[in-house]
């Protein structure tokens, strides 16, 4: 790429995606911001959008680049939270941030770009992507506490040839001693946790709004009613906090985990111990399967998964049962594998794609 390329940057008002702009300044591109609005809602004290931009208008501003602004809200409440909604009215735990990547980050967001006139884009993941044999493929990012290639693994192939990831042969800690030796605004900024629209509120209140709740009980694996919840759906498997439970002489002090929620039943089922078996599986059968650069794997073969982020990759032996499903059988039992969750795949460094945790068998 030449000086001449026209990068165009997702500007968050974070720090990652002002140094990923700083850097690519200093390498010679034509850099220009793009901040997307993708949720709004009156009076909503969580929402930071405002102040967001503005931070992402100071650094483009000490950066003199130009800096565009879109509001993408419609588009994700209908690819992301509806799906989401419907996913924890199903009863199971979704998780947006893969789905608003596909959908947002490098579905909408990416075309918007390309009529704007970027020749690629740019984003603050820790990650990475190289050609290879006539491929675009996805790496993960070389800080291993960051590495981000679990939220980017249904993203399309034709996506990924057109961006650049900065940050991917970074620490975490470089990038924030770029930030503060440059000056820009975003250098301690605390990064943003959780689920983007529902910031720092409580989770089960902001879920009720839509999505009311009826309560009901909990009981042990001997089925014994040890207490009540909210509505079944707002708990997810391996959860300890919120349950209420405490003070039962007969199964003493230590803490208890949801095992298994029944939504049809609105039973909550919850097992003591962290350790207890009940919250271990040797493997899942996933879904709506999406691999990177095309169904590059034998029928039976051998790599490593992750069913969550910062999770370290989990050797496996991978199935393929249809076109669209697969069998994941672990070496080791994993912890709280979620249905609705995704499972991410990979070769060494290299993600291949993933798809969306539909059970698990122990």
């Amino acid at each position: 790429m030449s000086s001449s390329t026209t990068v165009i940057v997702g500007m968050s008002g974070g720090v990652d995606s002002s140094v990923s702009a700083y850097l690519l300044k200093e390498r010679g591109f034509d850099v220009q911001g793009l901040f997307m609005t993708n949720w709004e809602e009156d009076e909503d004290d969580y929402c930071t959008a405002a102040e967001d931009f503005q931070d992402a208008r100071q650094v483009c501003d000490d950066l003199n680049i130009p800096l565009h602004r879109v509001n993408f809200s419609g588009e994700y409440r209908d690819r992301v939270f509806q799906y989401f909604l419907d996913e924890y009215q199903a009863g199971r735990t979704p998780n947006p941030d893969v789905l608003c990547n596909r959908e947002i980050k490098f579905g909408v967001f990416f075309e918007y770009a390309c009529r704007l006139g970027a020749d690629v884009i740019a984003t603050g993941h820790y990650a990475r992507t190289r050609h290879h044999e006539g491929q675009h493929q996805l790496l993960m990012g070389k800080d291993p506490d960051k590495d981000q290639s679990y939220f980017l693994h249904s993203v399309q192939e034709s996506a990924l040839a057109k961006t650049l990831f900065p940050l991917g042969d970074m620490h975490k800690s470089e990038v924030r001693d770029i930030a503060h030796r440059y000056g820009l605004v975003t250098h301690n900024k605390k990064d943003s946790t959780g689920i983007c629209f529902i910031g720092e509120r409580d989770f089960r209140n902001f879920l009720s709004q839509y999505l009311p709740g009826q309560p009901g009980t909990i009981y042990s694996l001997d089925g014994d009613p040890l207490g009540d919840h909210q509505g079944a759906m707002y708990y997810t498997i391996g959860q300890r906090q919120g349950l209420g439970i405490g003070g039962n002489a007969k199964y003493g002090d230590e803490p208890w985990y949801v095992v298994e929620k029944d939504v049809a039943k609105n039973r909550l089922i919850v097992a003591q111990g962290n350790d207890h078996p009940r919250l271990f599986s040797r493997g899942l059968m996933a879904e709506q399967i999406h691999w990177i650069n095309g169904k590059s794997l034998e029928k039976t073969v051998s790599c490593a998964a992750k069913t969550r982020y910062r999770q370290s990759n989990q050797d496996c032996t991978v199935a393929l049962l249809e076109e669209a499903n697969l069998k994941v059988s672990f070496d080791q039992p994993q912890r709280a594998v979620t249905p609705g969750q995704y499972v991410a795949l990979y070769r060494d460094d290299v993600c291949l794609g993933g798809g969306v945790i539909a059970s698990t068998f122990s």
